[in-house]
């Protein structure tokens, strides 16, 4: 048998809807992270992007476990001195729910080129309509 090694420019990319109605935030990001990578695929080549294209809707209805809706904080720095800002991830799901999800996708793809690559077919929307109908997304369950 030979080694099957995926090129990106033959990859035949598909692409998904995923609800994220009351799915754990980590969980959800990991799965996501993984279609994007293309983990999930039998041709997956490392150091190729072979990943497909994800829609997330509903992302104002993800759950985030324990306390870490009032515990949890995003920091942000401005560059200057005293330039620290925080939020609670409770006040940044409610202002920008796309993000919340972004950010924890972002964080699980590699730290180099191939994942900035993987995590621009990502597609995050607050509610359950996204314009992507012309794609023919397939619902993926997670």
């Amino acid at each position: 048998m030979r080694t099957v090694s995926a090129k990106e420019s033959e990859v035949e990319r598909h692409w998904y809807v995923v609800d994220a109605t009351d799915q754990s935030l980590g969980r959800l990001a990991s799965k996501v992270a993984s279609v994007l990578r293309g983990k999930h695929r039998p041709d997956f080549t490392p150091h190729a992007d072979a990943g497909d294209f994800v829609v997330v809707i509903n992302a104002e209805k993800v759950k985030l476990t324990g306390k870490k809706l009032t515990d949890k904080r995003w920091y942000h720095h401005s560059g200057y001195p005293g330039g620290l800002y925080s939020e609670a991830y409770g006040d940044l799901l409610a202002r920008k729910p796309a993000f919340v999800i972004e950010k924890a996708v972002k964080g699980m793809l590699p730290k180099t080129s191939l994942g900035r690559k993987c995590f621009r077919k990502l597609k995050v929307y607050a509610g359950p309509t996204h314009p992507h109908a012309a794609q023919k997304p397939q619902p993926y369950e997670l």
